[in-house]
């Protein structure tokens, strides 16, 4: 993106419009501004929105972008919550909902070719007849794309055992920046030469846009056990995961919520949780009837050592679909505590769950935040939630400050930025903390091999300075459109 940026061009619109239709083209201030902004914090200002049906319409609407120097942002269910959609700096938001076609199932090989607006719990009811499911599940899972899935390498609850979304992506079919359709990976399991693949996986839409994805499904469990296990504190219940891990086990699934959590879920959903305990581990074990059996004993045993209040068992699917119901319906519970809330992704060592808990309830303390928890503790993933009413002045910064230094706690116990939910806008200043001038320097190399001029999803993930070539420059108002 070379031209020069205060250059009057035909008009950007006209051009989008005689490609796709003025039914695909939107540019009221209402529709923009519907599209401006993801399930966090931050809001962008998109020149355009266009709606797509195929690649060959991405590649249409991404060769006229780069004519008219304007950047492409990739946008799916807007269900993401660090701003990795979010058109910070203008230009045109290309929305991938349309592209929802289940292509082909191939139940022999467990494969399936997938557009990127395909929501992923649909892909998995698809595919109950062959007995298979898609295994990345994200609380948003009803609403979530696959492209976004692909975009942000999410993971979920059962992410533990089966792996993010990276474990289950075969194949990409991706639009380039100069307008080409190219297929990266392939079906075959050991596939030879540079791993592009990997690479598209989880660069949140800054390296190419996904227009087709050859997804592994994973064969449905024989059986299954889902446990539901009161604490009186937290240590107890993150002591317990640690002692289930060291057991050798690897549950499907352990995830864990706080009470203050409970309280506002049960509230809601009045599914018989036990809010009088300090915090909830649900455990699941997927297998044969006798190895579920007996994992489930492990657990119980594992548990009680670790004064656990009480175990529940669900004694049927309806129980155990309770169970994940509360689990998967904590963030949209919040609504009854505060009209707003900051939902954080951070990771530690699971060895470090005790301190970094303790450190995220002094965070709040400190910063008079309601702070509640519920997380994937199985791997370290924490999701503190922080809910506030973001018209009080100055309430949002003082969120933000509090989560800046959520992430930096857990770095300096050995974590990482993010578990699943990316980098965005939200962590891009985070990652000196993690990352050198010499790794910065590579990622943005990376970047400039895939994305030269600078088309896709400027400003995301590098922070400003990480190469001399600017990815951030704002699109001046009027001038494209």
């Amino acid at each position: 993106m070379t031209a020069a940026l205060t250059e009057k061009k035909p008009g950007l619109r006209d051009e989008l419009i005689s490609l796709l239709g003025t039914d695909q083209v939107m540019e009221s201030a209402l529709e923009r501004h519907l599209y401006a902004k993801d399930s966090g914090v931050y809001t962008g200002n998109p020149t355009l929105v266009v709606m797509i049906h195929n690649a060959e319409e991405v590649a249409a609407v991404v060769k006229a972008a780069r004519r008219h120097d304007v950047p492409v942002v990739a946008r799916g269910a807007g269900t993401g919550l660090s701003a990795g959609a979010v058109p910070e700096v203008g230009g045109v938001v290309l929305v991938t909902t349309r592209m929802n076609s289940i292509e082909h199932i191939d139940a022999e090989n467990r494969t399936a070719w997938v557009g990127p607006g395909v929501i992923n719990l649909d892909l998995s009811n698809v595919t109950i007849p062959y007995g298979l499911h898609f295994a990345p599940d994200p609380s948003s899972q009803s609403a979530c794309t696959v492209g976004g899935n692909i975009a942000c390498n999410s993971g979920g609850p059962h992410c533990l055992s089966e792996g993010s979304t990276v474990n289950h992506v075969l194949a990409l079919e991706v639009v380039t920046d100069e307008g080409a359709i190219v297929t990266v990976g392939g079906p075959a399991p050991d596939p030879i030469g540079l791993d592009l693949r990997g690479i598209l996986v989880g660069s949140e839409g800054t390296l190419g846009i996904v227009t087709r994805a050859l997804v592994k499904l994973t064969p449905n469990a024989p059986d299954v056990r889902t446990l539901a296990v009161a604490f009186p504190t937290i240590e107890d219940a993150a002591a317990t995961v640690s002692g289930i891990i060291a057991a050798g086990l690897i549950p499907a699934a352990l995830e864990m919520m706080d009470q203050l959590m409970m309280q506002v879920i049960e509230n809601w959903l009045h599914a018989g949780l036990p809010i009088h305990a300090g915090a909830l581990l649900l455990a699941e074990v997927t297998g044969v009837t006798e190895a579920v059996d007996a994992e489930a004993q492990i657990i119980s045993r594992i548990a009680e050592e670790h004064n656990a209040l009480s175990v529940q068992v669900a004694v049927s699917s309806e129980e155990r679909a309770v169970l994940w119901k509360s689990r998967k319906s904590a963030f949209g519970a919040v609504a009854q505590a505060a009209p707003d809330y900051y939902l954080h992704d951070t990771v530690v060592p699971r060895t470090s769950l005790v301190e970094a808990m303790r450190q995220v309830y002094e965070i709040g303390k400190r910063y008079e935040i309601t702070m509640m928890n519920v997380f994937h503790a199985g791997d370290g993933n924490l999701h503190p939630l922080m809910a506030f009413d973001a018209s009080v002045p100055g309430e949002l910064d003082k969120v933000k400050a509090a989560a800046d230094e959520l992430v930096q706690i857990c770095v300096e116990q050995g974590g990482v930025l993010s578990g699943e939910h990316g980098i965005g806008i939200e962590k891009r200043h985070l990652m000196p903390l993690l990352f050198s001038d010499v790794d910065l320097d590579a990622q943005a190399r990376v970047k400039e091999v895939f994305d030269a001029e600078g088309v896709f999803n400027p400003g995301k993930i590098l922070p400003e300075g990480s190469r001399c070539f600017d990815f951030g420059r704002p699109v001046p108002e009027g001038v494209w459109v």
